[in-house]
């Protein structure tokens, strides 16, 4: 738990994405279709940071999301909800980058524009 008692939320989803995607980086060979592609890693501990984070990210989404992975340098935190369905959080804000890992992989080697999340 992190000093102020937020705690990371641990589900199937996130734990088989981990065990078949841990460690895996992935660079993209050609320019991206709408937006230049990114570096991936899947590391759930580049995330370990955001645990209020993710856990406000859930509460919205009404859901349970955990830490996945990063895009590039860290410049984005990828997350994984109980569904399976792939996120990204960077400083501009949350994206829906597909509905399982292979759609959220796909989406940022290619480089296609990822929704933003908006409030309903």
């Amino acid at each position: 738990a992190s000093p102020a008692g937020h705690r990371h939320a641990v589900f199937p989803a996130a734990v088989e994405a981990w065990a078949e995607f841990g460690g895996l980086r992935i660079t993209a060979a050609a320019p991206g279709r709408h937006i230049a592609p990114t570096a991936v890693r899947i590391d759930p501990l580049s995330g370990l940071h955001l645990a209020r984070t993710l856990g406000d990210l859930g509460r919205a989404l009404e859901t349970e999301v955990s830490p996945l992975g990063a895009e590039g340098e860290e410049q984005a935190v990828l997350a994984i909800d109980t569904e399976g369905r792939v996120y990204s959080i960077d400083h501009t804000g949350d994206w829906f980058l597909g509905q399982d890992i292979d759609e959220a992989l796909a989406t940022l080697v290619t480089g296609a524009q990822p929704p933003r999340l908006t409030s309903a």
